[in-house]
């Protein structure tokens, strides 16, 4: 066969007789040996070109930007990746193409979560400490929703236990007596999501995205619980089930759900979605799993009550909401960007240095300050710690301020605390 291009050479030497057909067997025409070079010339400008029919990936000059591009084989496709070991020989490291034949990393651990302090490491409010209180915020931005006062105990890192590996910290409850739910009780941890997060989902269209639910879990308690995701309005619910199939044991599970193609999903800054997880909820916030349907479900038909069993426990933590049907690993963003991400709904400047004479307007006291993060909306503020002189009122709450003021001078000396509350 005739040596017409790079992929067609033997790695037996002896059989590479010819060059694109011109004779380079022993023996051969002097004038054969130019000849054969200037086809082997042109073989490897093919090579470089990327037209030889290997598929090979080329540094390519960019003077536009000033660099150097990986470029891909002209084979390739815009979902084609290519994996390249690192040093302990696994495959972390992927590039995939752009659509152009530019190839980029592509991390597979990229993909972010809709959730905010999913590990549940930030907790403003209550730094550590335990509560029992109805309707509150536990960890920021997870609350605790009952139907009936003082069944839970609930507490970053309630129950002192291990949590799972790479985790720091956990959401835990702990239920206060053996508790018979009625029909239309509830007790729900759930987490809000601002509609500007979730607008990129298209829910409500023909276009909605699939996500994928994935959490750490553990419980005394073991057999079928539930969750919900469900819109703003709490007219549009998807109850779905995992199992916890080992008691006191910390197990990762994953759900993934096929977007609402109808409905009204907020895409502002009020709720967009509505993430529940039920610590035992009757049979009217209930709902079939596995199915959008109208109305209001916190958690599917059937699902375990932690409440219904004295002493029982519910620990959760790493909770990821991903666009995809594939869980990807959990992204542990740095504690100043997840501070930063919960300041936006509640914020607390601890022991601040304020003084009040600076400015004076109709011999009424003002001290202006400025928040670390623009809030969601103009937020509920208010001032609390001890006030030397007299203690402050908040005059307004803007995005990124807020104003005290009071009849006479007032001053905190690392002793007063002001309060921002944006929460959605």
């Amino acid at each position: 066969m005739a040596k017409d291009k790079l992929t067609d050479y033997d790695a037996t030497a002896s059989n590479n007789t010819d060059v694109g057909g011109i004779s380079v067997a022993e023996g051969m025409l002097p004038s054969g040996v130019n000849n054969a070079i200037r086809e082997q010339m042109s073989h490897l400008a093919d090579f470089a070109a990327g037209t030889s029919g290997v598929d090979v990936l080329k540094l390519q000059d960019d003077t536009d930007t000033n660099s150097i591009k990986l470029q891909a084989p002209a084979s390739v496709t815009a979902d084609t990746t290519f994996t390249m070991p690192d040093g302990d020989g696994s495959a972390d490291q992927v590039l995939k193409t752009d659509g152009s034949g530019q190839l980029g990393w592509a991390d597979r651990h990229a993909n972010p979560s809709l959730i905010i302090n999913g590990a549940m490491t930030i907790d403003q409010r209550n730094n550590g400490a335990s509560g029992t209180d109805a309707s509150v915020y536990t960890v920021d931005r997870w609350q605790y929703l009952p139907s009936q006062t003082l069944k839970f105990t609930w507490g970053q890192n309630l129950g002192s236990v291990t949590p799972p590996d790479s985790f720091t910290n956990y959401l835990g409850f702990s239920s206060s007596s053996s508790y018979s739910i009625g029909s239309s009780d509830y007790f729900v941890a759930w987490h809000k999501i601002e509609g500007y997060n979730t607008a990129h989902l298209k829910w409500g269209t023909a276009s909605a995205k699939t996500v994928t639910l994935s959490f750490w879990v553990r419980s005394s308690l073991t057999g079928t619980f539930g969750g919900a995701l469900k819109n703003g309005a709490r007219d549009r619910a998807y109850p779905f089930t995992y199992t916890i199939s080992s008691a006191d044991t910390w197990e990762q599970k994953s759900i993934t759900v096929s977007g609402d193609t109808t409905g009204t999903w907020n895409t502002t800054n009020s709720t967009g979605i509505l993430l529940s997880f039920g610590l035992g909820v009757g049979s009217t916030l209930s709902g079939t799993a596995g199915a959008w349907a109208a109305g209001d479900a916190f958690t599917a038909t059937g699902a375990t009550s932690v409440v219904g069993t004295s002493g029982a426990t519910f620990y959760i933590t790493g909770v990821k909401l991903e666009v995809g049907s594939t869980a990807t690993d959990f992204v542990h963003r740095s504690y100043g960007e997840e501070l930063a991400l919960c300041q936006r709904y509640y914020e607390v400047e601890n022991n601040i240095y304020v003084v009040s004479a600076d400015t004076t307007v109709n011999n009424n006291e003002y001290y202006t300050g400025f928040f670390a993060v623009t809030k969601r909306a103009n937020p509920n503020v208010s001032v609390t710690g001890t006030w030397s002189g007299s203690t402050p009122t908040v005059e307004a709450g803007r995005l990124n301020s807020y104003r005290l003021t009071s009849g006479s001078n007032f001053y905190s000396n690392d002793t007063g605390n002001v309060v921002a509350d944006a929460e959605l």
